[in-house]
């Protein structure tokens, strides 16, 4: 069932934390978002700056333990997920300001890299509580995966991400489109061992890929239960259908099972690359998936209960906007 509210205090005590590794213009952030948090009433935020060893985990508890009551994550898909394992299981809420060069989860808030709605989300106080999975005491919020969606993270370079941006993980696909295909024991809930050859297993919470394409059009954030995606093409032409497939959504996709559950269980006959929420974790011979239901408190568009996250981003941007013109009037009158 899902669970929403909106902030009781309405000028709570926030805290950012940020990779400035991922950001062009680190004066410029702190600026925008300490004036847009002041002139909305809410006290100055605290920032947490991540490091190369520890890439917000440590920062994220840091700014709990200050008495944050909303943590603003700005970085890529690494920061959000260290916040996330933070932060699930408390009351304290998240609010994602995207950087870096990719970001699943924004991807499926529909916030892009837009600075300026992700702080409206926030101040508009729309907060949803929802389901983590759980992977090896790491937390995510979108997906885990194993094959090749992780070969394909790999092979796609931070350089080309920043230069045309999602369409390079198409390129970093192809290299892999003829990899052999792994052999996997799939159980679901402690059920049957089922048995595949698959060229990927994703584990999911959200069903957006990079991109915004849907890769499980039922899958929702607060079901208590994890969406499991088999992809089996085996040829190039099997690898078309797939993708057609997932544009048209008409009946059955190719190459496409779908399974629900709380407790998945992966084994693969040969070590996998493996990522959650788009970022690469070691390579290992199983994943093994646990939900905790409604675990995170997230910021998000009013209203906050559609199925979709990313319905009604687009109206939190054009409100933002409003708020920025608003903002640049007053000004020019005083």
């Amino acid at each position: 069932m899902t669970e929403t509210t909106s902030h009781t205090n309405r000028a709570p005590r926030s805290a950012v934390v940020a990779n400035p590794a991922k950001i062009d213009d680190w004066d410029g952030l702190r600026s925008t978002v300490d004036d847009t948090l002041i002139r909305a009433g809410w006290p100055a935020p605290r920032w947490f700056e991540t490091t190369e060893d520890d890439p917000g985990l440590g920062q994220t508890r840091s700014a709990v333990e200050s008495g944050a009551e909303v943590v603003f994550v700005c970085g890529g898909d690494g920061t959000v997920m260290s916040a996330v394992s933070a932060l699930a299981g408390t009351e304290v809420s998240m609010a994602v300001l995207p950087a870096g060069t990719g970001n699943l989860l924004a991807a499926n808030l529909g916030l892009s890299t837009d600075l300026a709605t992700g702080l409206a989300v926030a101040l508009e106080g729309g907060l949803r509580r929802l389901d983590v999975g759980t992977l090896d005491g790491r937390h995510f919020a979108v997906m885990a995966g194993m094959g090749f969606d992780a070969h394909m993270l790999d092979a796609t370079s931070d350089t080309a991400k920043k230069h045309i941006g999602w369409p390079a993980y198409i390129l970093g696909a192809m290299k892999h489109l003829k990899d052999r295909p792994m052999r996997v024991t799939i159980r679901i809930d402690g059920g049957t061992p089922m048995r595949r050859r698959a060229r990927s297993v994703l584990v999911a919470n959200v069903g957006r890929l990079q991109g915004g394409l849907r890769l499980l059009s039922e899958a929702q954030p607060d079901d208590g239960v994890l969406d499991v995606a088999v992809l089996t093409p085996n040829k190039l032409r099997t690898w078309m259908a797939l993708g057609w497939g997932l544009l048209r959504r008409t009946g059955r996709v190719p190459a496409l099972e779908v399974f629900r559950g709380s407790r998945i269980e992966v084994l693969s006959n040969r070590p996998q690359p493996r990522q959650l929420d788009g970022d690469l974790i070691e390579s290992g011979d199983r994943l093994i998936v646990e939900v905790m239901p409604q675990a995170l408190w997230l910021c998000v568009p009013e209203p906050a209960d559609h199925p979709d996250l990313s319905v009604d981003a687009a109206a939190a941007a054009d409100r933002a906007g409003a708020a920025v013109s608003r903002s640049s009037r007053t000004t020019v009158t005083s």
